[in-house]
């Protein structure tokens, strides 16, 4: 379905629960939602934990000095625990250091290949980036809308999304619930909560 048709049908749906909600999906206007083919699945998985937590100048700084510490070599080979004192001394955290090479290892094994995980469904998908050490929902609803491009994904454990639609609706209903009334294009949802609340006040 096209974005505008997609924003059309989210403003009728917005109506039966609330003005607030309808005057936030009106006023960011039809959003449309992209898939990355730019990198491979395991470096875009290793950039997202590596700035989780951080401001995105922060996440920006630490990444580059990674792939500066890479020196030219694919990061699936220098994500490894022969260099972890070299990751932490780029600024990532014992944690995200094992979650990386936990990656690596798994791409470098040939498990994370990018045409296979995009036949996948998003649960299987899910399931498949959960079981890695250190990789939990948050993230993997974050891969399946922005690197995936998967439509129909509400990101509850992601507290801007959930707090605003709870604002824009009731505290007192479950968001998911609120959620389910924009199958299947719910990741939409969520791009419009978003967008609500990094918007100025009006």
């Amino acid at each position: 379905m096209p974005h505008r048709a997609i924003h059309a049908r989210f403003i009728d749906t917005a109506r039966e629960l609330g003005p607030e909600l309808t005057a936030a999906i009106e006023r960011a206007g039809p959003i449309e939602l992209s898939s990355r083919a730019d990198l491979p699945f395991a470096d875009y998985l290793c950039r997202a934990i590596t700035g989780q937590q951080l401001s995105v100048k922060a996440a920006k700084t630490i990444w580059g000095r990674v792939e500066d510490s890479a020196a030219g070599k694919p990061l699936a080979e220098h994500f490894c625990e022969s260099n972890t004192d070299l990751l932490r001394s780029c600024g990532l955290s014992g944690a995200k250091t094992k979650t990386v090479c936990a990656i690596a290892d798994l791409a470098r094994r040939g498990e994370l290949k990018d045409d296979h995980l995009r036949e996948m469904n998003a649960a299987d998908r899910t399931a498949h980036i959960t079981a890695i050490w250190g990789v939990g929902q948050w993230t993997a609803d974050m891969m399946n809308m922005f690197y995936f491009g998967e439509p129909d994904i509400w990101p509850d454990g992601d507290v801007a999304a959930r707090k605003t639609l709870e604002r824009l609706t009731s505290p007192r209903r479950k968001t998911i619930r609120t959620a389910e009334r924009f199958a299947p294009h719910r990741s939409y949802l969520a791009l419009y909560m978003w967008r609500h609340a990094d918007a100025p006040p009006v």
